[in-house]
């Protein structure tokens, strides 16, 4: 990967390694809203996390509903958590992120590049994608401004 990233190679890796993260957004009555989701990233020069917006069962028909996406529409601020837990305390560790998050539609220039890199990226780390339209969906991209991180973040 290039070397412009905010972060370093430590917490790259960690990153990198993660299959899973905690995106944080602030509802319109200013509480957070945490939601699990996948992601990959890119650094293109900026670190970007890409998250799909996919097939799984949701409360709303049309993705772009959802609450985490009016959430980025109305206050783009967002975090990241990823974390390892461990039985053995000195493997503890987590990497927080903070970053502005839009909307990335698919086939839409000059994004649609980075659409399709990133839905090849996400089938490639995730099998489960496979079967997904992962091309037919946005996806939220968050371009990464900051971090901070504690613990652990070596030995996977």
């Amino acid at each position: 990967m290039p070397t412009d990233s905010i972060l370093t190679s430590a917490e790259l890796a960690f990153l990198a390694a993660a299959r899973t993260a905690v995106l944080a957004t602030i509802d319109g009555g200013g509480m957070p809203r945490l939601v699990p989701i996948c992601f990959v990233i890119a650094e293109q020069p900026r670190l970007v996390v890409y998250t799909p917006l996919d097939e799984k069962p949701k409360r709303v028909a049309d993705a772009r509903d959802l609450a985490r996406v009016r959430d980025i529409l109305e206050r783009p601020e967002v975090a990241l958590l990823v974390d390892r837990w461990s039985e053995d305390w000195s493997r503890l560790g987590w990497l927080r992120l903070r970053g502005i998050a839009d909307l990335v539609e698919p086939g839409n220039a000059p994004s649609g590049g980075d659409h399709a890199t990133a839905v090849a990226e996400l089938r490639r780390k995730y099998a489960q994608y496979a079967s997904h339209r992962l091309e037919e969906r946005p996806l939220i991209r968050i371009v990464v401004e900051g971090s901070a991180n504690w613990g652990n973040l070596g030995e996977q």
